[in-house]
C-alpha cells in the first residue's frame, strides 16, 4: 500500500486558485487549522469554500481568499457569530450561498454519489428558499405528486479534514463523540487532505475505539498530514478542548484593525511551528 503522508506544504500545494475546498469540523470543532494556516501562507485566493463554518471561514476571509461561501452557519460555538465572517459579509466581500444543515449533508451525500442532486423536505416553507434563490423544487414523479427541494451536489475540488489518528494509508479514526460530516466532505472532494494528532500503524487503530471509529477509509484519501495540535485553537476531543483563552484573544483583536494586524504578526506571519512556540508563550501569559 501507498505511503500517503505528506507535509502541510505539500498538500496546500496542490490547491489552486479559484478551486472548490471543502474543509470538516463544525464551528470551532475539530477543524484542520494548520491546514488552513498553511494555505493562508500561500498565493491561493478566489476560493469557493463549503464548510460548517468556524475559525476557518474566518481566517480565509480575513485575508481575502474566499469568493463564495456555502454554509448553513460560521460561528466560534461560545461565540455566536464569527467576527470575520461577519465583517466580510458586511462588507460585501464574499458572495453566500446559504443552507440549512440537513441540506449542506445531502449536498455532500449527492456528491458522493456522484448524483446532481436530491429530493429533500428541508427547506421547505423557510426563508432558505428565498435568500438561496438558485435553488430548485422537483415533483415526485409517483402517485403522491410530493413537492421536494432539489438540494444539487457539492462536488469539491479538495476537502480538508483533521482527525485524531490515521495511518499512512490514509485511513482516519476519530475518537471524540461526533464524526461530524468529515467522511462526506472526502468522498465528495475528487483529492482530500487529512491531518491528525498522530500517525499510527494500521493494527493500532483496534487499541482504541474499535473499527466503528474507522470514520475515513483510505479510498477517499490523497495525503496524511501528521500535525499535533492541527486542530487549535478549535477542540480535538479527547486530545484537547477548545482554547477558550486564545479564542477570545482571536475575536477581540478581529474588532480592531491595528489590533488584527498585531495578532497577524504574533500567530500567523510564521511557519507551524512558529505558531504553535507564540501559542505556548500566549498560555504563560495567561496563567
Amino acid at each position: 500500500m501507498a505511503d500517503k503522508t505528506m507535509t502541510a506544504e505539500e498538500a496546500v500545494g496542490r490547491i489552486h486558485s479559484g478551486m472548490t475546498v471543502g474543509i470538516g469540523g463544525w464551528g470551532s470543532r475539530r477543524k484542520p487549522m494548520a491546514l488552513v494556516r498553511a494555505l493562508l501562507r500561500s498565493e491561493v485566493t478566489d476560493l469557493t469554500v463549503v464548510s460548517f463554518g468556524g475559525p476557518d471561514v474566518g481566517l480565509l476571509a480575513a485575508a481575502g481568499k474566499i469568493r463564495k461561501l456555502v454554509t448553513a452557519f460560521a460561528t466560534l460555538d461560545s461565540i455566536p457569530l464569527e467576527p470575520h465572517f461577519r465583517a466580510a459579509r458586511e462588507r460585501g466581500d464574499i458572495e453566500l450561498a446559504e443552507l440549512d444543515e440537513s441540506m449542506m449533508m445531502w449536498g455532500l451525500t449527492a456528491a458522493v454519489h456522484r448524483l446532481p442532486f436530491l429530493p429533500v423536505r428541508a427547506g421547505l416553507g423557510s426563508d432558505v428558499m428565498a435568500v438561496n434563490p438558485g435553488l430548485r423544487t422537483v415533483t415526485s414523479p409517483y402517485e403522491d405528486g410530493e413537492e421536494l427541494v432539489a438540494v444539487p451536489a457539492l462536488r469539491l475540488d479538495v476537502a480538508l479534514v483533521h482527525l485524531n489518528r490515521a495511518d499512512a494509508r490514509g485511513n482516519g479514526q476519530y475518537l471524540g463523540p461526533d464524526p461530524y460530516f468529515d467522511d462526506l466532505f472526502c468522498e465528495a472532494a475528487a483529492e482530500a487532505y487529512l491531518s491528525c494528532e498522530r500517525v499510527v500503524a494500521t493494527a493500532e487503530f483496534a487499541d482504541a475505539g474499535g473499527p466503528q471509529t474507522l470514520l475515513v477509509k483510505r479510498h477517499a484519501v490523497t495525503g496524511v498530514v501528521e500535525t499535533p495540535g492541527g486542530a487549535h485553537f478549535t477542540s480535538c476531543v479527547p486530545a484537547y478542548g477548545r482554547d477558550e483563552a486564545f479564542q477570545s484573544a482571536y475575536a477581540k483583536a478581529a474588532a480592531d484593525p491595528e489590533a488584527w494586524r498585531e495578532f497577524t504578526k504574533r500567530f500567523l506571519s510564521g511557519d507551524e511551528e512558529r505558531y504553535r512556540a507564540a501559542v505556548a508563550a500566549f498560555g504563560r501569559e495567561g496563567t
